[in-house]
């Protein structure tokens, strides 16, 4: 049976350590290239940017792929470490 990305993504298990954001933004950063980095590249969609250039992150629903890290630490994300423990994603389907 082939399923879709967004059907695997669907039966993943997240545990979200809601006193404790694993990855953090800064909004300061006034680089809308920076920010669109990434918007376009996060594979789950979790950045959203508004029509007034500031940049919305759930991590809630992060892969912790850790794409976001590589591509802007130190300039749009200003905190990126693996959540705490057993919180994070459970992944169901590999």
């Amino acid at each position: 049976m082939n399923m879709s990305i967004e059907e695997k993504l669907g039966v993943d298990k997240y545990l979200v350590d809601e006193n404790n954001a694993h990855i953090e933004i800064d909004n300061t950063h006034s680089d809308i290239q920076e920010k669109m980095k990434l918007v376009n590249a996060c594979p789950a969609g979790l950045y959203k940017l508004s029509d007034d250039g500031t940049l919305s992150f759930d991590y809630a629903g992060c892969l912790e792929c850790g794409t976001c890290r590589i591509l802007s630490m130190g300039k749009v994300v200003s905190k990126w470490e693996f959540p705490l423990g057993t919180m994070g994603i459970e992944y169901r389907l590999g």
